[in-house]
């Protein structure tokens, strides 16, 4: 039997201020994905893009960017991840800003109470809209997805924190905000051939 998997675009670039990477579905798709994960013996059923509202708002009240839009495309792609799980496959999901991590995390922990998480990136995306110093809410998508931040992130598609912190190990970090260190204990592990390793405990 092959293994199946659902492909889902979300061409977001509301969870910071540079334009570009709402470009990331279309390129992954032009550059050939599809067809050399089906090389490998997998079935793939593109879903297409989600639809993404353009109209850019800052929050009065939070001072957060797109606050509205990033959480009602979120809360669409933990959807349509998880119902992607219930049939039985693996979904794909290419973006498009790391905000969308909120939505997609969402969507898996419907089905994994004890997910484990490797976050591969340059920051933490740690921030709060206490410490966060831009309001960009793509810096803020793995501490939404551990419970840390506005409701309107951390509750999305169900109030509880989708990912343990003692569950995630972020690889490569070298620019962590002021308030992200101050605000999770974690540990900084050096590899000789790699960068940074970060834990939690």
């Amino acid at each position: 039997m092959k293994k199946e998997i659902s492909v889902i675009g979300v061409p977001m670039d509301l969870g910071q201020m540079r334009r570009g990477v709402d470009m990331g579905p279309s390129a992954i798709r032009y550059a050939g994905v599809i067809e050399r994960i089906e090389e490998i013996g997998y079935d793939v059923k593109d879903m297409g893009d989600i639809c993404i509202e353009r109209e850019k708002e800052v929050d009065e009240n939070t001072k957060l960017r797109n606050l509205t839009q990033v959480a009602t495309v979120c809360n669409e792609l933990a959807s349509k991840v998880d119902h992607i799980i219930e049939e039985g496959r693996f979904p794909l999901v290419l973006g498009g800003d790391h905000s969308i991590a909120i939505g997609t995390l969402a969507g898996v922990a419907k089905h994994y109470k004890n997910l484990g998480v490797i976050w591969y990136d340059a920051h933490g995306d740690l921030n709060t809209e206490e410490t966060s110093p831009s309001g960009n809410i793509h810096g803020m998508s793995l501490a939404a997805s551990l419970g840390y931040g506005h409701s309107s992130l951390v509750d999305l598609y169900g109030a509880y924190p989708k990912v343990k912190k003692e569950n995630v190990v972020i690889i490569g970090a070298r620019a962590l905000d002021e308030g992200e260190k101050t605000s999770f204990a974690m540990k900084v592990l050096k590899c000789s051939r790699c960068m940074k390793l970060i834990v939690w405990g």
